[in-house]
This record gives structure tokens, sequence and C-alpha cells, in this order.
């Protein structure tokens, strides 16, 4: 097992390389296999595709990110979380600047929301009161997130997160006091 993750995070390494060079449709696995000195049969026991591996990264790195997150119930440890979040992909920004880029079958975005929407989910049900969501429900709070999400890391010179987090946070917690005051201003009015 062990001589297996030093494979995969070997043709990793070298694909990451690879695209701070070029663009993703121009990488292909031979120059992948070439870059960290492997053959095209290890990376094929490993991975289905480059997409694969593109998907791979995200998902090591993410959980190891997310290991030992405690998900409280507190307010701010959720900001906190979020700002984890953000601050990996803002180290990782070249990266997923380019994988972000990657269009049609196997996709980052796609696999992107096919893994947030659980974290989601679960977020957006508390907030609901544990309420069953339904599919747009669901469907409209995953697009919003992944389409600020892409906004910021395609943006060539993001912003640094704590300002991207900043802008997020205002406009969340202004927007939630505002829907408060008009609904308090319409039950006294009524």
């Amino acid at each position: 097992m062990a001589d297996s993750n030093i494979t995969k995070h070997a043709l990793a390494e070298a694909l990451k390389s690879l695209m701070a060079e070029l663009p993703f449709e121009k990488i292909n696995v031979a120059q992948i296999c070439e870059r960290c000195e492997m053959n095209r049969k290890s990376f094929y026991y490993h991975f289905k595709d480059k997409y694969d591996l593109v998907n791979w990264i995200f998902d090591t790195e993410f959980i190891a990110l997310l290991k030992d997150e405690h998900f409280g119930s507190d307010y701010e440890e959720r900001w906190a979380f979020v700002e984890k979040t953000c601050q990996y992909f803002y180290q990782n920004h070249g990266f997923y600047r380019k994988a972000l880029q990657i269009k049609g079958q196997n996709s980052f975005s796609d696999h992107f929301r096919e893994y947030i929407r659980p974290l989601l989910a679960e977020r957006i049900s508390t907030l609901f009161g544990k309420k069953q969501l339904d599919e747009f429900t669901m469907n409209f709070f995953t697009d919003a997130v992944i389409c600020a999400m892409e906004r910021w890391l395609l943006t060539k010179e993001c912003m640094p997160p704590e300002q991207f987090l900043g802008k997020i946070k205002m406009i969340t917690e202004e927007g939630a006091r505002s829907i408060c005051r008009e609904l308090l201003q319409l039950q006294e009015s009524t």
C-alpha cells in the first residue's frame, strides 16, 4: 500500500508541474509518466485517465485537510472551516484554476460539485430545521457555492482568501439581517 501511494503521489506531482507549464488539454499520460520516470502501465494501474488523477489529487489533499476538522455547532467554527477551505484553494490556485477549466465528461467541476453537495446538504438541513431538502433547494445552494468559488479561483489574480471570505460573510450576514427586518416589519404591520 505504501508503494502504491508513493507512485500515486509521484504521478500527482508530475501532473501538477506539467499543469504549471501547459494547458491541461495539451498534457497526455505519456508526458506525466515521462516527468516522473514511470511507464504508462504504472499510470493505468492506478488511474483511469488524467481526469481521474486530477480528481484523486483533490480528494487526497482535501480529505487530509478535513481529517482533523471538528464540525461543531458553533457559528465561528463553521466559518473557520470555510476559511481553511479557502486557504487551501488559494495556496493551490494555479492548479485549481486550470482544473476548473476542464470541460466535458469527467470534469473537475462536476467532481467538485458531487463532493461538496453532501457537506452543503448537512449544513442546509440544519438551517432549515432538519427538513428533507428537495432537489431544487440543493441545486440552488450548490450552484451558488460552486459559481462563487469558480469565479474567485478562475481569476488570474484572485483576491486573498480572507478578502473573499470577508465579502461572502458580509453578503450572507447582511442578507439574513435584512430579510429578518423585512419579515418583522411585515408581521408588525399585519
